[in-house]
């Protein structure tokens, strides 16, 4: 009777050792957890952490084992099986299913209580605890997709987003393609010509930056879903618009949808490949983008130049063949919308916001659907639990007046831009500033050089094309003619002091025709139009002209006797330059398009055994190189080659840049790093176009020297970069 009281004290005793080494182990992790951080800087984890929380556990099973030995057996104490033993760990009876287990929510949304000093210190411990899950979650999941393996779910999920791809690829080329044939119906100037590349680049700029961050929010999918929706149908109602300024805005629009594209695709596809396939099959989707090049060349190709895909509806509408090209090239983001409505978000998001149900499903789906494809169905998914992060509560505080619902969406709108705003200024925050000004300054001097020469290349030989066009000019000095009708075509004249007396210009067109000094006497202009031509120190002695295009600013210092004027032409009072050939601009863009699939080939086979960082910086500093060489460009084959070799050159570079940035950033940080960086190249892309394309006017040793300057600078700052070659996926 008396033995009890001492056995029920050293049991007590026991127990309070126990709960202070517990208490003693937790905190010793999340120390080490916390120094760890700090050390690593973002680097990738290994798996010491779980080998550091086995050790803890088998010395707190010996240690129990110990005590029991000293002690005798304890009713009251923790069994073998339970001691030491984290709960969090275990695996119960419904995880095989992809259930979390009940306490896990729990856990995962701890409040903080206390003082000013207590918050500081709960955010910072949930801060460190988050980011060792993170590390944990990242380990895990990429044994998962090791598991899932390589198939036709990857494929499949590379067709669709290929095809969001190639509507970006589409976007650059459509505006280059339609000018020439738009500027006519909508009577565009020269000085406004220049507006149209600039606003769709700018609508492109802005819409990286809203809808890269988007992506971290709303998700890839969605958010893709509605970038693609704002490309399709703004791009459809532009082929229909009459006005050149309403034109404009739905061009605008069209390029702030297209513009969230690419740091999207690029992050949603990186979510399902593991490391060993990333940076290949990354490069092989970029081959869309030049699908997407090929397949706008093919169609302006077939379309344009074919006047009679048109109608007219009265006088006013006018719906020619360019606008039909505009809605042809609205498919690939209308299929893209389509095909993406069968495919899943991406479970690393899901995973990141605490969904795991939902994201052990999508893994399971690719899972079974890649060994069903290999004629393994009989495989199991054995992942039964991945680890989710600690999620961080956010309330949106709303206040008594906030009773309607446009206060209530307000409101909400402009805590999802402030949440945004905050993962933009944490892309500039230790440890990843300084990755993110080194990939600033080379995303910029890859996309001004590389878009500045796609303006200065086509204009340069355009300039040489004019030059042998004028070699060929045809000279007629004191000609006369009298009595006779003109009704063909007169192409590339020139006439000087001659003298045309009672002669009829009925139904013909003049293309670059200049009378000098010349008289017309008695003569009859009906229905004629003219491109680049002009009458200089001409006189006009009983002349009439009806339903014509030679309107006043055509008369240089001409002088008129008893003439007339009677209905002029409807439509624009603009001279526009002569498109020399429809079909050679189609072509060299196709050729151009074309060239840079070597590179893409050789990109993809290397780009995990060289290495991101040797393939950027070898890939600029070799098109720097080849810019050189436009010294000797002389003529239009010449350029035309060097334009090829430049593109298959640089595409190296375009795809390990976008492996680098998806690969650099944590998953809640990704697209919207990714979509800010693709922001900076859109805006460099603009500062490129006009400065190259000042540049024709001046000198080409201007733009020779500018671009291989920047491109080499480029691939220097480019080496500088930390190498995310075999780094897990955070």
């Amino acid at each position: 009777m008396d033995e009890g009281p001492p056995r029920e004290r050293s049991s007590l005793m026991k127990g309070a050792k126990d709960i202070a080494r517990e208490v003693k182990r937790q905190a010793i992790k999340k120390v080490g957890r916390g120094v760890d951080r700090v050390q690593d800087e973002h680097s990738g984890r290994s798996y010491f952490r779980f080998e550091e929380d086995e050790d803890d556990d088998m010395y707190a099973r010996q240690s129990s084992f110990a005590d029991e030995t000293d002690d005798g057996p304890n009713d009251d104490a923790s069994s073998d099986a339970t001691e030491g033993h984290d709960e969090e760990d275990e695996i119960y009876e419904g995880e095989y299913q992809g259930i979390p287990h009940q306490n896990s929510g729990k856990a995962n949304h701890l409040p903080v209580a206390g003082g000013v000093s207590g918050d500081i210190g709960g955010q910072y411990a949930d801060a460190v605890e988050r980011q060792s899950d993170q590390e944990q979650m990242a380990q895990q999941y990429e044994l998962t997709l090791e598991e899932c393996g390589h198939g036709r779910f990857q494929w499949e999920l590379f067709i669709v987003l290929g095809l969001a791809l190639m509507a970006d690829g589409v976007e650059i080329f459509v505006v280059g393609f339609v000018l020439p044939s738009a500027e006519k119906d909508l009577c565009i100037t020269d000085s406004s010509k220049g507006w149209l590349g600039c606003l769709v680049y700018l609508g492109m700029m802005l819409g990286s930056f809203v809808f890269g961050g988007l992506g971290d929010k709303l998700g890839r999918r969605q958010s893709l879903l509605i970038c693609l929706c704002i490309n399709g149908l703004f791009a459809f109602l532009s082929s229909f618009v009459q006005g050149y300024g309403s034109f404009l805005f739905c061009r605008l629009l069209s390029g702030i949808g297209i513009g969230g594209v690419i740091p999207i695709v690029y992050a949603y596809y990186a979510e399902f490949l593991a490391y060993s396939k990333r940076g290949e099959h990354l490069s092989w989707i970029c081959m869309f983008w030049m699908i997407g090049g090929i397949f706008a060349s093919a169609m302006a190709w077939a379309i344009i130049p074919h006047y009679g895909w048109s109608f007219r509806m009265g006088s006013e509408y006018q719906f020619h063949s360019w606008r039909v090209f505009v809605i042809v090239c609205a498919l690939p983001a209308v299929m893209a919308i389509v095909a993406l409505t069968f495919i899943p978000e991406s479970p690393r998001f899901l995973l990141e916001n605490g969904k795991h149900d939902e994201a052990w499903m999508i893994l399971k789906r690719v899972h079974d659907t890649n060994m069903k494809a290999r004629g393994h169905p009989e495989k199991v998914f054995t992942v039964t639990s991945i680890k989710t992060p600690k999620q961080m509560d956010e309330f949106i505080e709303i206040q008594t007046d906030t009773g309607t619902w446009y206060k209530r969406w307000f409101v909400r709108f402009a805590t999802e831009v402030g949440r945004i705003w905050v993962t933009f200024k944490e892309c500039f925050s230790p440890p990843l500033k300084r990755n993110t000004f080194k990939l600033m300054s080379v995303w910029a001097s890859l996309a001004f050089s590389f878009y500045g020469l796609t303006v200065w290349f086509p204009e340069v030989i355009k300039r040489l094309q004019e030059q042998d066009y004028h070699r060929r000019t045809k000279v007629f000095d004191k000609e006369h003619v009298e009595g006779f009708t003109f009704n063909f075509t007169l192409e590339n004249m020139l006439h000087r002091d001659g003298e045309y007396i009672n002669d009829k210009f009925l139904g013909m067109k003049f293309k670059s025709v200049i009378f000098e000094n010349s008289l017309f006497k008695d003569c009859f202009f009906e229905d004629v139009t003219s491109t680049n031509t002009f009458f200089k120190n001409c006189t006009f002695d009983e002349t009439t002209f009806y339903n014509t295009d030679l309107f006043q600013y055509k008369f240089i210092n001409s002088y008129f006797l008893n003439s007339t004027f009677l209905y002029y032409k409807k439509g624009c009072h603009i001279d526009f330059s002569e498109d020399y050939s429809a079909y050679w601009v189609y072509f060299v863009s196709f050729l151009g398009s074309l060239a840079v699939l070597p590179g893409n080939i050789v990109s993809a086979l290397l780009m995990d055994k060289l290495g991101r960082i040797k393939m950027t910086g070898g890939s600029l500093i070799l098109s720097g190189i080849s810019c050189f060489f436009l010294w000797f460009g002389n003529s239009e084959a010449t350029m035309i080659g060097l334009l090829c070799l430049f593109n298959g050159l640089s595409i190296s570079a375009w795809n390990a840049l976008s492996v680098i940035s998806v690969e650099m950033y944590p998953t809640n940080k990704r697209t919207t790093a990714f979509g800010f960086l693709n922001a900076v190249s859109r805006l460099a892309a603009v500062f490129g176009n006009i400065i190259f394309d000042a540049s024709v006017d001046v000198s080409k040793t201007i733009a020779v020297l500018l671009a291989s300057s920047v491109l080499v600078s480029g691939g220097l700052s480019s080496l500088r970069l930390p190498d995310t070659k075999t780094q897990v996926l955070m």
